[in-house]
Parts: structure tokens; sequence; C-alpha cells
């Protein structure tokens, strides 16, 4: 599990150690677990704020929360090294909004008696938090042995406190006739607390052909170094004009994401792109999100959003991509050249990325190639329907291709429920046809998501 301290959070978590003002249980037991949990949290790169001396009462709870709130924290850890009073769990409710990590340690091992009740008092708590419809991860064992269930843990509830306060743009609309993609902001901002932002299409344009040349000269450089081949080795090399013209696209949409202070975008890019500029954006698409930014085309402001979930959880942005063709144990996906970079095989091999013009509407530059193979990838998706947001998860084994074709490509075996009958199941719920791949297996950690935003869940 990658570590929040990869995704441009802060590194800093709150942490409250409940002690106990009457005498019970090991408390001795309970000092090595609380030096050892926090030890375990300093460890994995976190600030534990609150966590130097116990909390007791409503007072001692507050006194840490205001630093835990002053310090920004990312999350908010609780443990009880031995039972607590289950009703400071509405004291914290009050004062910190987004979900809490619940720690439960062991009990001390061999010596006959029970010298702590932790996961008891971890239980009450989540029943309490359940039953009052607030959010919560829960996380059991010893602080030796639980790493990586924290590092999920803390991405997990960093990423709702993050989106919480994000913006997500989208320039232009959906494109034409893919009215399943149309964008609600107010269910947005239910949802998730995200703020959709609607920007001009042709404010995007004029945007595009107003970068400084002396800029654009700098990034064409910077393309270059890359070192592409072009898709028809008969044409010869890439020319800088057509580099300059893809670049712009990068300096525009790297630039209005920068003034509007936006998280993710979302692109109109067919049909007035290529048919007004004589250019597609796609190997900007490329490299932006090759560098990690949350980027959707199409108009697909669900797809921006799931992507800029995945950045938060620190695996990045993801390859948005149609499911193309299907049979009973794989999925063959493609899309027309706007894959992320490093998502691709290596520059320069027989397999790596070429650049040229579009399959169907023959202008510059997309990326032709396949998806790196041989390893595990999960393929995911959030959507809207029926007045409220569905997500699926589901995972595979990158396979190579059975044919070439232009494009980038990934064919997927999956193994358990048959292909059809996961399809019909989907289409069933409504998902889109715009899929999330990523490297690795990170079907889980997209579930533990849906529960903690309250979205439903289909697997």
């Amino acid at each position: 599990m990658p570590s929040t301290l990869e995704n441009g959070l802060n590194n800093n978590v709150g942490v409250l150690i409940f002690g106990r003002k009457r005498p019970g249980f090991d408390q001795e037991w309970s000092r090595s677990i609380r030096e050892r949990a926090v030890a375990a949290l300093q460890q994995l790169g976190f600030n534990c704020i609150g966590a130097e001396t116990p909390v007791l009462d409503d007072t001692t709870i507050h006194a840490a929360l205001d630093k835990v709130q002053a310090s920004r924290c990312i999350a908010l850890v609780v443990i009880q090294p031995s039972i607590g009073d289950g009703q400071y769990a509405f004291t914290i409710a009050q004062r910190w909004a987004g979900p809490i990590i619940l720690w439960a340690t062991p009990e001390r091992p061999g010596d006959g008696k029970v010298s702590s009740c932790s996961l008891v008092g971890q239980h009450l708590w989540a029943s309490i938090y359940r039953q009052a419809h607030r959010a919560f991860e829960f996380v059991y064992g010893d602080p030796d042995e639980v790493h990586e269930e924290l590092l999920r843990a803390i991405a997990l509830t960093a990423t709702v406190l993050h989106l919480r306060t994000a913006k997500v743009g989208t320039v232009g609309t959906y494109v034409p006739g893919f009215v399943d993609m149309a964008a609600d902001p107010f269910l947005i901002h239910q949802t998730f607390g995200l703020q959709l932002h609607s920007l001009s299409l042709p404010q995007f344009i004029e945007r595009v052909g107003s970068v400084p040349e002396e800029v654009v000269s700098q990034d064409v450089c910077e393309v270059q170094k890359l070192l592409l081949p072009a898709s028809d080795p008969a044409q010869g090399p890439v020319s800088e004009v057509l580099l300059a013209n893809n670049s712009r696209f990068y300096l525009s949409m790297k630039d209005l994401m920068k003034e509007m202070s936006l998280d993710a975008l979302a692109l109109q890019c067919w049909p007035e792109l290529p048919n007004m500029i004589g250019h597609w954006p796609y190997l900007a698409v490329s490299r932006l999100t090759a560098d990690g930014t949350a980027l959707s085309i199409e108009g697909d402001v669900d797809g921006a959003i799931g992507s800029l979930m995945s950045v938060l959880l620190g695996f990045g942005p993801g390859f948005l991509t149609d499911w193309l063709e299907h049979d009973t144990s794989t999925i063959f996906f493609w899309h027309p050249g706007m894959a992320p970079l490093d998502m691709c095989n290596d520059i320069g091999c027989e397999d790596g990325p070429t650049i040229g013009d579009h399959f169907n509407v023959a202008r510059p530059l997309v990326v032709d190639g396949h998806i790196r193979t041989g390893g595990p990838v999960t393929m995911s998706r959030l959507w809207r329907c029926d007045g409220r947001y569905h997500m699926t998860a589901f995972e595979g084994r990158a396979i190579p291709s059975r044919r070439q074709i232009s494009g980038n490509t990934l064919l997927v075996e999956i193994s358990g429920e048959p292909v059809p009958r996961l399809f019909d199941k989907l289409i069933h719920a409504g998902m889109p046809h715009h899929i999330l791949i990523h490297f690795g297996t990170r079907a889980e950690i997209f579930r533990r998501l849906a529960r903690l935003l309250g979205i439903e869940w289909h697997a």
C-alpha cells in the first residue's frame, strides 16, 4: 500500500490515546501499547499530534483536538489501550467531521487474565459510530504487525477529507451523445463535498492559442527529450510545429488548473478541438497524467473524480479507457491514444509508445502503444444513477494482446465470475463505458472508500 506521503498530503496525523481516571486493567501493558503505537506511526513517517499525554475526559479531549485541528491533520486515530467510555465517541464526532480510525490493540499474551478489553472498547465505538451514521476505518493488531493496515486506513480517511475541500473543473460539457456522463454539481457536492467548476470551451480554445511562443519552445524541448518516435516511420521525425501545438494544450491545461485551483479536470476534447484547432490534445493528456494529474477526456467528470481518488490514495490517476469487447474470461480495453506515458511500455522498445494521427479523425497528436502487461491490474468506475453515486472495482491480470490496433490497448484476463455475467450486472446498474485501469490489486481499498463515502458498491 503506497504511503499517503507520496501523494502530496502533509504527514500530520491526530492521535488520541485514552487513559483511565479509575484504576483497572493492566496499566503497565497499556503504557507499553501507547508507546509502541506512537513509535509505529512515527516509523511510518507520520507526526503524531495530540498523543503527548492520554486523554481522560471532555476537557483533555477538546485540548488534544484543538492541537489536531491547528496542525491540519490528515487523519485522526483513536486508540484505547484499555476500554474507555463510549460516551466520548460523541464528543469526538462533534469536533471531527471526517471519518476516524479506530485502532484496537491486543491483550497481553499469556498472563492468565484480561489485560485491556481494547477490542471490546473499539467494537463499542464502532457500533456507536455506525448507528450515528458516521464513517470509520477499523484496525486491529499489534503495533509491529499492522503497518500496512494503518497506511491504508490513513490513506482512505485522508482522501475523504481532501475531497471535501477539492475542486474539479469541466471545460465544456460531455461530448455529443454521451448523455450518461452529464454531471450533477449538487449530487457531487452532497456525496463528496467537491466543488464542480464549469469552464468555457471557447475561452479554453482562446487560451490555447495565446500561450507565449517562448514558453511553447521550452516545452517542445522537453517533449523532444522523451525521444518519442513517429507512428509512421516513413514520415520521419514528428515536426516541431506539431509538437508545439500539443505543447500549447499541455501548458494551457496545466496553467488553467493552477489558476482555478483545480484538483482534477474533465476536458471536452471532441469534436471542437480537432475541428477548430486542428489538433487532438491526447499527447498532452498522456504527459499530464504521467505527471500525476487527475484528468479525463470527453467531458467525463465522474471519470476525473475517480482519477482524483486514485491520486489521493497514492497510486496515480490511472488510464481512462473504453470497454471495447470481451469473451468469457477476458476484456479488451482500448482508447484512441491518451494513456499515461508511464503506463505504456518503455519508449524505444518494440512495443513502446509512438505518436501520430488519430485513427478516425486523422489529425495529430495521439499516443499509440500497448499498456504494460505481466502483472495484476484493477478496473474501477464511479458513476451516477438513480439519484446517487455507485462504484465498482474488480481485478485481473494484464496479458499480451491477441491483435494490433492503433491507440492504447490492454487485454485483461479475469478469473472467477464469467465476464459476460459481470458485464450484465454492471450495465444494469447503469455503469458507463469508460473504465479506469490501475496497476496492482486495488479493489479492496476502493470498496472501503465507497463505504466511507456512502456510495453503493457493486462487485
